[in-house]
């Protein structure tokens, strides 16, 4: 019999599909867990410069001890996703929650009194942040293709644990002290570890691949989407990783902002790309990943170039960053609304897993950029050219290859079937 093909633009359906109300408990649940690892994942971050002065660390030393745990929890999201399509979410949430108490009580009660002990510590704490890769096959598996992108998009949300972190991390230790809030974070950890395993249930249906880990991670490796994907990445998330790290210092040495305004306007910042994320994918779901992805690159092209001629704050400079701020959420929303349109149902985990390496590494690199030119050239504006740049060469790479990969996508299914 011949299957009628519908008109579609770019992935969205004519029509939204039903969703079930366990579909969107499964998404609330999986939200709150990413959430609070990634809370976890980010302790250390706002307590850089305490351990600087009281530890007597260099800048280097400094900079290494936020790193460690973003460069481990990006790189450990590769084999943490594939093992997410193998053994789906039921087991792999619980599974990461309770095994980042360890390290998170671990520097709490004992290990923050040396460089070495940090260091050790923040190793293991970057377990929290694989919880993405396991969040997103999860909750695509939950969800049809037309909602798919507000429904990744949502859960994306859950990169706002970082701002707990960052607006609760120092206020607690001043108050109570140093392990206070690391006593804190293992017990929501293991109340949700618990949780997790009472209530999550992998969607019905779900593919199971059967292949061995090393055969699937090689196969998802020649997947295009898995660059394509990564590439966009890389500039959208690690963009929001960049300034949500860097801002205070940028505002703190370019603008002279004392710390906590710097630090209050980093949230502003986190907070507007958090709420803009799933409003990308809801997008992406609408007029399409690529249109969305255009948009938001364009504007942070714009942005980025109008703070490198170092405006005044109000209201120039504000504005732009909180365009970026904007961009950059919606923009990571449509990379992995483009990710369950082009990924095959069972690689899902493993293409997620290094595209979320990829925006973790994107963010861990800027920092570095941006803080040594400022240091050759006393100015941060060779710095946001090149992101204007960098923005722009992802602008032209969506509007040709991505593009080209969505349009085929797009006419395969839409053939007919006998």
């Amino acid at each position: 019999m011949l299957q009628p093909s519908g008109k579609k633009k770019d992935g969205p359906a004519s029509q939204a599909a039903p969703v079930s109300g366990r579909a969107w408990l499964m998404l609330a649940l999986a939200t709150v867990g990413f959430a609070v690892n990634f809370w976890a994942w980010a302790l250390l971050s706002p307590l850089g410069p305490r351990f600087k002065d009281t530890l007597d660390l260099s800048s280097f030393q400094q900079s290494l001890l936020v790193a460690v745990p973003v460069v481990v929890g990006s790189l450990g999201r590769i084999p943490v996703g594939a093992l997410t399509d193998r053994f789906g979410g039921r087991v792999m949430f619980p599974l990461v929650s309770a095994a980042t108490i360890v390290p998170v009580l671990y520097l709490g009660l004992a290990g923050h009194d040396s460089l070495a002990a940090l260091l050790a510590g923040g190793f293991f704490l970057g377990i929290g942040g694989t919880a993405f890769a396991v969040g997103v096959p999860f909750v695509n598996a939950w969800f049809p293709p037309q909602r798919r992108g507000l429904a990744i998009g949502v859960f994306g949300m859950g990169m706002g644990g970082t701002a707990i972190s960052a607006l609760t991390t120092v206020k607690l230790v001043n108050a109570h002290g140093m392990a206070n809030p690391f006593l804190i974070t293992a017990a929501v950890l293991a109340a949700y570890a618990v949780l997790a395993a009472l209530l999550l249930r992998d969607a019905p249906g779900r593919v199971v691949p059967t292949e061995p880990l090393g055969r699937r991670l090689l196969a998802t490796c020649k997947l295009p989407v898995t660059w394509q994907a990564s590439a966009l990445y890389a500039v959208c998330f690690g963009g929001y990783v960049a300034f949500s790290v860097y801002l205070p210092t940028y505002l703190k040495t370019g603008y002279g902002l004392a710390q906590a305004d710097a630090a209050n306007r980093m949230a502003g910042f986190v907070l507007l790309a958090v709420a803009m994320r799933p409003v990308g994918g809801w997008l992406s779901d609408r007029i399409g990943a690529v249109r969305v992805l255009a948009a938001a690159l364009s504007a942070v092209v714009i942005a980025a170039f109008v703070q490198s001629l170092t405006p005044t704050l109000a209201p120039t400079g504000t504005i732009a960053f909180l365009a970026m701020a904007a961009a950059l959420g919606a923009g990571s929303g449509a990379v992995f609304a483009l990710v369950a349109l082009l990924a095959p149902a069972n690689q899902v985990g493993s293409v997620t897993g290094i595209v979320g390496a990829a925006g973790g590494l994107g963010g861990f690199v800027p920092p570095l950029v941006m803080g040594s030119l400022y240091g050759t050239y006393g100015s941060y504006a060779v710095g946001l050219i090149l992101l204007a740049l960098v923005a722009l060469a992802a602008l032209a790479f969506t509007g040709t290859g991505v593009r080209t990969a969505v349009t085929r996508r797009t006419r395969r299914v839409a053939q007919p079937q006998l």
